[in-house]
């Protein structure tokens, strides 16, 4: 009687009213990433306004005289008191006001928006190639320890997580963009009169990079879950109940791994949000993380403040939707949050 009460009252509490678990979840996660967001928000400004030179002179040069940049401090509020220019700052934020470029006198939107679109295309190839060799890699590893594959994969997790990004970049042209084996062209710069994804010889080395650099954490999650997974209790209880391996795998070992894998998709995807500035610096790609290097140079602050909001507020939403998701498709998860 009481196998039959347990789901009742479980899916009553998942498929309830605005109070049950999981909107109280995803509301607490909500308060969180706004709380994390401030945190972010601060430590960006602060940081930035302590970026040394001088702005007024990096936009007049080291001819203008005294009285041109007191007028233009004047003139950008430079000399409001520091909590009122956040607080001013971060209203334009919250409107979607980024202010304007201080090296191309452009609105930072308009100035980022084509490298933030070359950058999501960058990563949006990397995921799709990533994820299904990923789960296949870890999946196969996970059916026969101490297999080749297993032995592979292990290897390899040891051997490119102890290298940098831009290590494993320059490793890629020596190998596949050198004289000796010129497949692709060692560096991407495109032509800003095409659209990138017709320029595809261009992106190969860069999202080569970006998969061996993140398949390690990604493979080795999904081999550790599902391990774990086909040695639990009620798999066992499957094998000895004569139901075939095939359907043990995919009917009770993956819907309890799927969720932790897709939890382990965002911090990939997070992942990639940061390595990508050292790959697109390398391989001269013009997306948002070269804009930012470039940024910080020229001590171009609206376009520094700007990305690194913009990539905070994509690595806390990320982990939200990927948390939210494993705890929706991974039955062990939903059980243990509405017991």
């Amino acid at each position: 009687m009481s196998t039959v009460t347990t789901p009742t009252i479980a899916t009553h509490e998942v498929t309830g009213p605005s109070g049950h678990p999981i909107a109280r979840y995803l509301a607490k996660r909500l308060i969180v990433g706004v709380v994390m967001l401030a945190i972010v928000s601060i430590a960006v400004f602060f940081f930035t306004q302590a970026l040394p030179g001088d702005v007024a002179r990096q936009i007049l040069g080291q001819n203008a005289t005294q009285a041109q940049l007191e007028a233009l401090r004047d003139q950008l509020g430079l000399h409001r008191p520091v909590i009122v220019q956040y607080l001013d700052w971060v209203r334009g934020m919250v409107s979607g006001q980024f202010g304007t470029s201080l090296t191309s006198g452009l609105p930072v939107a308009r100035e980022i928006a084509p490298r933030l679109a070359n950058s999501t295309m960058l990563v949006g190839i990397t995921v799709i190639i990533l994820v299904p060799l990923a789960l296949l890699l870890g999946t196969s590893a996970a059916l026969r320890p101490r297999g080749f594959t297993d032995g592979f994969v292990s290897a390899a997790v040891l051997v490119i997580i102890a290298l940098p990004e831009f290590i494993i970049a320059i490793l890629v042209i020596a190998l596949l963009a050198t004289n000796v084996i010129k497949v692709f062209p060692p560096t991407s710069i495109v032509d800003a009169g095409l659209p990138i994804w017709q320029q595809g010889n261009l992106l190969a080395l860069p999202v080569l990079t970006l998969v061996i650099g993140s398949i390690p954490y990604f493979t080795e999650s999904v081999r550790t879950t599902v391990r774990e997974e086909l040695g639990s209790e009620y798999v066992v209880w499957a094998r000895l109940s004569g139901v075939a391996e095939r359907r043990v795998l995919w009917r009770y070992a993956m819907p309890n791994a799927i969720g932790p894998s897709l939890q382990v998709i965002g911090t990939t995807l997070v992942y990639l949000t940061g390595g990508i500035v050292a790959v697109e610096n390398v391989f001269a790609f013009p997306g948002i993380g070269a804009a930012l290097t470039a940024a910080v140079a020229n001590r171009d602050i609206p376009v520094v403040q700007t990305i690194a909001m913009l990539l905070a507020t994509a690595a806390l939403v990320i982990y939200l939707i990927a948390d939210v998701c494993g705890i929706l498709l991974t039955p062990k998860l939903r059980t243990a949050l509405t017991s």
